[in-house]
């Protein structure tokens, strides 16, 4: 038996950023994984992955059709697709690897197995080869993450049909790939294959990609992939996946219904990239009496406390976007919670990204939701076409649009859709952090030439006038 102050299950970016903080601010922390390796499915099989083969295939495609341009030539490319790979999966390995060190630079115990409660302060942990002990702490943190979601009927294989992780991981290009899901997932993987050769298919059930992403720049982006090669099948819902062969049929049909036939389309292969679910089975939550909502999410109060003393939960497994950068703040928070501090969220100022080419990002509000609260704001937009540096580079798609409030000014929401855009919407994070206005953001002097003028600009636009456009 082990005795620790704080036990946390799962080593995803939430569970291992939580052991990590209350390790420094002095707890005895142990941490669960039933992976051989920590970092959850982000570091994994998500993430860090996803943006190694994103990078690589942004590579490829500029070799081949923008280098010459500027001068540089170096004849057609070839893809060595095993090699990339091996570049993911090395990216991979260092990236878990300095989780490791950082457990034991902190002082924190691992154990390797699955997790369950079995009461308020005891896990007991069975090993792969089914050696069971029981690890005793204070308090425990279920942050055990998310998995995909399955469509009814359809079954994975990982081969033809695919979700998130089979799609890392394919072994030859396909010539045909249908992407069911129109959201981040789908349409950073579906970039992927198309820029190394694929000829790639978006089947939507919703009219528009990006789900709850603001109108605008949903329409936008869909755009800019349209003239990349994508296609897209919006207001479309799948009835029938079937693999025949070497081929997978795709039956489809319009959301809404009515007289419309059915249509059959054929793909190589299909990745089903729908959302994701908590993953809470098997934990022993019911028997320890932890509530969980509609969605089977863990219920938890404002200091991330389940129904039961002692037992909380962070991350994918509880209410707000499934992001990482969402479970690592929580993380934090709980753990400096913990240790008698003032953990604390903003969950206002949470930004996304989607790391396609161009980027997308946002902090804040859409349009759609200033609209439907009834909030008097005014919009503030730059195109990077009148970027200098934007022109330097040949990344001049895309736009910064602002929205601030009408009567105060008070910056409420910033969309990007542009090269480097996932890292220059965090000066727009920490500008609505400290309740700054679209003048204050005019007013800080931004480098030249810079992409992050956009911001600038866009600001301008929002109290004033633009100079550039």
């Amino acid at each position: 038996m082990s005795n620790f102050d704080l036990v946390v299950i799962g080593t995803g970016p939430g569970g291992y950023v939580c052991a990590i903080k209350a390790a420094q601010l002095g707890l005895k922390v142990a941490v669960v994984e039933k992976r051989a390796t920590h970092g959850g499915t982000c570091l994994n099989i998500g993430c860090i992955p996803s943006k190694a083969l994103l990078h690589a295939s942004e590579q490829f495609e500029e070799a081949e059709h923008s280098f010459e341009g500027m001068g540089i030539k170096v004849g057609k490319p070839k893809l060595d697709l095993k090699a990339m790979l091996a570049f993911k999966d090395k990216v991979v390995d260092s990236n878990v690897t300095g989780i490791d060190f950082l457990f034991k630079k902190n002082k924190i115990t691992p154990f390797h197995g699955t997790g369950r409660i079995v009461s308020a302060g005891r896990v007991e942990v069975t090993s792969a080869e089914g050696k069971t002990e029981t690890v005793e702490a204070k308090a425990i943190v279920i942050a055990t993450g998310s998995d995909v979601v399955q469509l009814p009927g359809v079954e994975i294989d990982e081969k033809q049909v695919v979700s998130s992780t089979g799609a890392l991981t394919l072994e030859k290009v396909p010539g045909k790939l249908i992407v069911i899901g129109a959201g981040v997932i789908g349409l950073e993987l579906g970039s992927v294959w198309r820029r190394l050769g694929a000829e790639v298919t978006v089947v939507e059930y919703m009219d528009k990609i990006l789900g709850p992403m603001d109108g605008d720049v949903s329409k936008s982006f869909q755009r800019i992939l349209k003239k990349q090669g994508m296609e897209f099948r919006l207001s479309t819902k799948v009835t029938a996946v079937e693999k025949k062969g070497k081929q997978v049929a795709v039956t489809v049909e319009p959301a809404a219904g009515g007289e419309a036939a059915a249509e059959t389309l054929e793909a190589d292969v299909v990745l089903v990239a729908i959302g994701r679910r908590p993953v809470t089975a098997g934990l022993g939550l019911e028997e320890a009496g932890v509530a969980l909502d509609e969605r089977g999410r863990v219920k938890t109060d404002g200091h991330y406390q389940t129904n039961v003393a002692g037992i909380y939960a962070i991350g994918d497994v509880i209410a707000g976007p499934m992001l990482a950068h969402k479970a690592e703040d929580e993380g934090v928070a709980l753990a400096e919670i913990l240790a008698g501090q003032a953990g604390h969220v903003n969950y206002g100022v949470i930004p996304g990204v989607v790391y396609t080419s161009p980027e997308v990002a946002d902090v804040g509000k859409s349009e759609e939701t200033l609209k439907a609260e009834g909030v008097d704001y005014k919009v503030g937009k730059f195109s990077f076409m009148a970027n200098g540096r934007a022109k330097a580079m040949g990344h001049t798609e895309g736009f910064v649009k602002v929205l601030a409030d009408a009567q105060t000014d008070r910056v409420l929401g910033v969309h990007i859709i542009g090269h480097g855009a996932g890292e220059m919407i965090h000066e727009a994070a920490v500008l609505m952090e400290f309740g700054g206005a679209s003048e204050d953001l005019a007013r800080t002097c931004h480098a030249h030439p810079t992409m992050s003028e956009g911001v600038k600009e866009a600001a301008m636009a929002a109290f004033s006038k633009p100079i550039h456009a």
